[in-house]
């Protein structure tokens, strides 16, 4: 160990020893004063110091657990204590790592002690991932384990937003091998999934909106478990937050066709990692139209594209103009408050209505379309009372006034020719 200073390190193993049990399961919890930590985190090597100086605000460290907890040996003993014989592991592989820490992991009784619910299954979800059966079947030791996503001696919960499995931070930890050229040519894999999720509606929910239930890396792929979204099943994966849509493609004849043809369902017109709002600028053969990708104008498919396109343009066209009347009537200081309130009801048809576009029917469409607009034509109408309402009040208004100005006038000369009468007496 390069930069050790020997009577330093001495001096400072010297005190505060205590008793360690070590019995190939972490069930003993440190003594307050772990030798361990005091001599390497005065040690001049980087490598060997930063691990300890890192390590009292590590979770394992926080709930009582220290350094021979995971690499055994005696921390009582000096340099004694890291003695094969006492148990010590020095520095686990990355193979053998995994095995480490799902001694503790996957032991329910251990971990209720600590965390009752944490899952107790990581490790076998592992074995099962693209990582876990590279490393398992092929000895791939450069495929990612624990301690690539959960950096040892740091190791924070989920809930810090330090923490590298925060859902502010996942993109970066996954990023930090899948985004590396390099490291991701032997496997054939693009490295630009990164880069454009931090340009997708989800990244922008999250980041800017602050909505951490927004998806990320491991909510489409699995964390210990992860694997790619295979194309037969990655509309089960997006109907996980979008069920409804979900629900829609499963009945339409474009889930089998599809099938059929080996795409993926909902990334087939919404792409994966770069996934942009869905607007009704999507539907249709127009300009930014994804069914014209498939469809031309005289197909069946091009004429139900453009259909279900008019049929929502209308309601939506039907909804702002409804909207923008009784918000004039209502900064005009007239109740409208009911029918605005009804007319949320249209907009709740509008949704369905472009939810029941991934039906691909005409028909599916056309219902909530037409309950819609039966609401906007009523609260148009409202609207239309109100502003003419208001436009009767205001002529009223105008008049009055009139009169009262013609009567205040003929009272002033009145009063006038009174006072001449007076004086000429």
């Amino acid at each position: 160990m390069a930069g050790w200073r020997m009577p330093r390190v001495l001096a400072v193993m010297m005190l505060g020893a205590a008793t360690h049990s070590w019995s190939g399961q972490a069930h003993a919890q440190e003594p307050p004063t772990d030798n361990c930590l005091s001599c390497h985190s005065v040690l001049d090597d980087e490598r060997l110091s930063a691990p300890a100086k890192a390590f009292p605000a590590d979770i394992h460290a926080v709930r009582g657990l220290g350094c021979s907890a995971c690499h055994g040996g005696d921390p009582a003993a000096g340099f004694d204590g890291m003695d094969p014989a006492k148990g010590f592991l020095g520095r686990p592989g990355r193979r053998r790592s995994v095995d480490l820490c799902g001694r503790c992991h996957s032991d329910a009784a251990f971990m209720r002690q600590y965390n009752p619910s944490l899952r107790v299954d990581q490790v076998a979800e592992y074995v099962t991932s693209v990582h876990g059966r590279r490393l398992v079947e092929l000895g791939d030791t450069a495929v990612a384990v624990c301690t690539n996503c959960h950096p040892a001696h740091a190791i924070t919960p989920p809930t810090d937003p330090a923490s590298s499995v925060n859902p502010l931070n996942v993109a970066n930890t996954c990023g930090t091998c899948h985004s590396q050229a390099d490291y991701m040519q032997p496997y054939g894999l693009a490295t630009d999934q990164q880069e454009k999720y931090l340009r997708s509606v989800h990244w922008e929910a999250m980041s800017v909106r602050r909505d951490l239930s927004a998806p990320t890396c491991n909510d489409c792929h699995g964390n210990h478990g992860a694997a790619p979204p295979g194309i037969s099943w990655v509309g089960n994966v997006c109907g996980q937050c979008h069920s409804v849509m979900a629900d829609y493609f499963a009945q339409s004849r474009h889930a089998s066709t599809f099938a059929m043809l080996g795409v993926p369902g909902c990334a087939t017109c919404h792409n994966n990692h770069e996934i942009q709002w869905a607007g009704d600028t999507l539907l249709g053969l127009g300009e930014g139209a994804v069914c014209g990708r498939c469809h031309a104008a005289g197909d069946g498919g091009g004429e139900t594209a453009r259909a279900m396109r008019t049929l929502v343009d209308s309601l939506r066209t039907a909804f702002d103009s409804a909207h923008a009347k009784l918000l004039k009537a209502e900064r005009a200081g007239m109740e409208v408050s009911q029918p605005l309130f009804e007319l949320g009801g249209a907009n709740n048809a509008l949704i369905t209505a472009r939810a029941s576009v991934h039906s691909f029917e005409v028909l599916n469409v056309k219902e909530p379309v037409d309950e819609g607009l039966a609401i906007t034509a009523t609260a148009q109408s409202r609207g239309e009372e109100a502003l003419g309402e208001l436009r009767f009040r205001r002529a009223g208004l105008v008049i009055s006034v009139t009169i009262i100005l013609a009567l205040i006038l003929g009272l002033l000369l009145k009063i006038r020719d009174i006072e001449r009468a007076k004086s000429t007496t």
